[in-house]
């Protein structure tokens, strides 16, 4: 049988030879980079979801406050009514009085005309200033109806034209903040499935699938980002509002 040639040391491989070269992408990378990508993500999803809590109570406040001037807008309106209702029926009794008195002069009754004088003075003294508007325009136009006067409607309603169409308006505000804080909703929800994808990242072993995930869940974040920047903030928001001591 024939020896085997042992290994001379000249046969092996010297110490400078060249190894093959890692490619750029290590493990020791992308944990580092998921790491600090997860770190970003959690710091804009808690913003966004205290952000989209601001809407919410912001919302709820318009609500409220819409509420209210919706009710109070409607008790203006019907004490507006009343006292419409009311002019117009002391109108009807002064036109009595003026066409008694016009009897009374054709007549000759002076003493009943001194008593119709009296009666319209003391009625028109006693007048809704509206009212008394209106009569002055119908005697300076020469009209037969003091309610003719243009606009005269519109003043009697005019408080609570002005409290419903606040009430209006704060209800559209509203419901524009409620539009914003659902829109927050959305970018917490995209930041949540960024979150979930880095999370995966270590379950793969090989390194073209971990590139392909954090790829993914990199666009997820950019495109979030950039959504969220374009929602509206709150009306008279202020970080360093909220960052504000009583000092009593």
């Amino acid at each position: 049988m024939k020896k085997e040639k042992s290994a001379k040391p000249g046969d092996m491989p010297p110490d400078n030879a060249v190894t093959p070269k890692k490619g750029f992408w290590t493990t020791k990378k992308i944990e580092t980079i998921t790491a600090i990508l997860l770190g970003v993500t959690t710091l804009l999803s808690a913003w966004a979801s205290w952000i989209g809590s601001l809407h919410s109570g912001i919302q709820s406040i318009n609500f409220t406050k819409s509420n209210n001037a919706a009710s109070e807008g409607t008790a203006e309106y019907n004490a507006s009514l009343q006292l419409y209702l009311s002019d117009y029926m002391a109108w009807n009794a002064l036109s009595d009085y003026y066409y008694e008195l016009e009897e009374a002069k054709a007549e000759g009754n002076q003493s009943k005309i001194t008593f119709l004088t009296e009666k319209i003075n003391s009625a028109l003294s006693s007048n809704d200033p509206l009212l008394t508007e209106a009569i002055d325009w119908m005697q300076k136009n020469g009209k037969s109806n003091p309610f003719e006067m243009p606009g005269l409607t519109e003043k009697y309603f005019k408080e609570a034209q002005t409290k419903l169409k606040e009430s209006q308006d704060l209800l559209a505000e509203g419901q524009r903040d409620n539009t914003k804080g659902d829109s927050y909703n959305l970018v917490s929800v995209i930041y949540s499935l960024v979150l979930f994808l880095l999370g995966i990242i270590a379950v793969f072993k090989d390194m073209p699938n971990k590139l392909v995930v954090m790829g993914i869940a990199f666009v997820f974040l950019v495109f979030a980002f950039i959504y969220m920047l374009h929602i509206p903030m709150p009306t008279g928001f202020a970080e360093m509002n909220f960052f504000e001591f009583n000092s009593n």
